[in-house]
């Protein structure tokens, strides 16, 4: 029977710029690479050569703690450089591509017959194991970590987010097999909306499905899991995004690593806000050429406007992102009185501005911070965004202060950097709480090794 959890907390931020739902082809014409930093937690050693050749397939570098873990090339073709920055930290492989695709064969798979340890291998073969993230610690997972339940969430309803209803359509035998293979490792979850109403999500085989009404961030797989089986010390879930789910069921259907996938090019520097068919690490000049509104004041983010990373036109779709956003930079900015105008077109969570009165609006906002880092007010604003079980105010004090003991008491196994999103834009303290709570869960994570 499936079950619904209504959410009372949390925050919709309307912005202008959401994607109409038509898909565009955007060719691959230059070079694609694919990033360590995609994939939190591990220590990459790149086991390719510039000058390589390369099947899509084939792992481009591998975990060094656990070196079966690779992470495969999206695209067959030549190695053209190894990036690295500060004490030789890998940054980057690139991969200059073939005219014609070639890929690696790992052979077509019945998941049903499978065994747990089958899948897992097949996973970790084909450099795709590492798409899987792991809590606590919110990093990406390896064959040893054997978790005690599988959460997917389909629902994602950050501002400006990509529907993964409009992605799963043609991909629907692909994403059950996907959702089929998990659930042979561990008990499987699939959190979705209420409005979303495809038969291949509210009818999935061999999950539990869970409906989530409320707003932002009730689509986080974390807000999810500590409404269905919280995590406590010393117990691990696993969290796939859905797209993976659709590669990992493309992988045992056809045998073959296929990292395409629809994103959403999205924001209110966009001339045409639209779906794009990609391939993961494409080139992000590629999917904005001629489309932006202008060249200069903006900003590019490598993912939501919430959780994403500032990028330029010369970097790479992450990983993990569902969405390129293009906002303005703010740094022209001119404001006739500041905050004694009644502010008909900005955006105010505690109704400063008269605009509160227009629902449903979409705004314009810019990526200026509005005031400086300062004392951290306890205010209770972080309680009203946040609908976990946890006390968000006093597990950023305790990190903050490196109190092991308390940060456990208070619940950081069951957080990762995404859940404090909206608490960070809401903040009148204007601190960086996703880099705090990174911070704290690599502390703890090392405290623990």
């Amino acid at each position: 029977m499936t079950k619904v959890f209504k959410l009372h907390k949390g925050l919709d931020i309307h912005l202008k710029g959401k994607a109409d739902k038509v898909r565009k082809q955007i060719p691959i014409s230059g070079e694609v690479a694919l990033s360590p930093d995609s994939f939190p937690g591990i220590v990459p050693k790149v086991i390719v050569r510039e000058g390589q050749q390369v099947k899509a397939g084939d792992a481009l570098f591998v975990n060094k703690q656990h070196p079966e873990i690779g992470f495969s090339s999206p695209v067959s073709g030549t190695v053209t450089a190894i990036v690295r920055g500060q004490r030789r930290k890998v940054l980057k492989v690139i991969v200059k591509p073939d005219a014609k695709q070639q890929f690696v064969d790992f052979g077509k798979k019945i998941v049903g017959k499978m065994s747990s340890q089958e899948v897992i291998d097949s996973l970790s073969k084909a450099g795709l194991l590492g798409y899987i993230n792991q809590l606590p610690y919110a990093v990406s997972t390896n064959a040893d970590a054997m978790p005690k339940g599988i959460f997917v969430s389909a629902l994602r309803d950050k501002p400006l987010a990509a529907d993964f209803e409009y992605e799963l359509q043609g991909n629907e035998n692909d994403f059950q097999t996907g959702l089929t293979a998990l659930s042979k490792v561990a008990k499987t979850y699939l959190g979705i909306g209420r409005e979303q109403s495809s038969q291949c999500l509210r009818q999935a085989k061999d999950v539990e499905v869970n409906i989530f009404e409320g707003k932002c961030p009730a689509g986080n797989v974390g807000v999810q899991i500590n409404h269905i089986s919280p995590v406590s010390k010393g117990e691990i879930v696993w969290t796939v995004d859905p797209s993976a789910v659709i590669f990992f069921g493309r992988l045992f259907n056809t045998g073959k690593v296929d990292l395409r996938r629809t994103i959403a090019i999205v924001g209110s520097e966009v001339k045409s806000p639209t779906y794009a068919d990609v391939i993961v690490g494409q080139k992000i000049s590629e999917m904005l050429k001629d489309n932006l509104t202008h060249s200069d004041s903006i900003r590019i983010i490598n993912g939501n406007v919430l959780t994403g990373c500032k990028a330029s036109m010369d970097d790479f779709l992450d990983a993990h992102a569902s969405e390129i956003t293009v906002i303005p930079e703010g740094d022209h900015a001119d404001e006739m009185f500041g905050w004694i105008m009644p502010r008909l077109n900005e955006f105010s969570v505690n109704r400063s501005y008269l605009s509160w009165l227009m629902k449903g609006k979409e705004y314009v906002l810019d990526s200026r911070i509005k005031g400086g880092e300062r004392h951290m007010i306890m205010s209770g604003e972080y309680n009203k965004v946040f609908p976990m079980d946890i006390y968000p105010e006093y597990l950023i004090k305790a990190i903050i202060t490196e109190d092991i003991d308390k940060m456990e008491a208070l619940g950081i196994y069951e957080v990762s950097p995404e859940d404090f999103a909206l608490a960070e834009f809401v903040d009148s303290s204007k601190l960086e709480l996703q880099y705090i709570v990174r911070k704290g869960l690599d502390m703890l994570r090392k405290e623990n090794a």
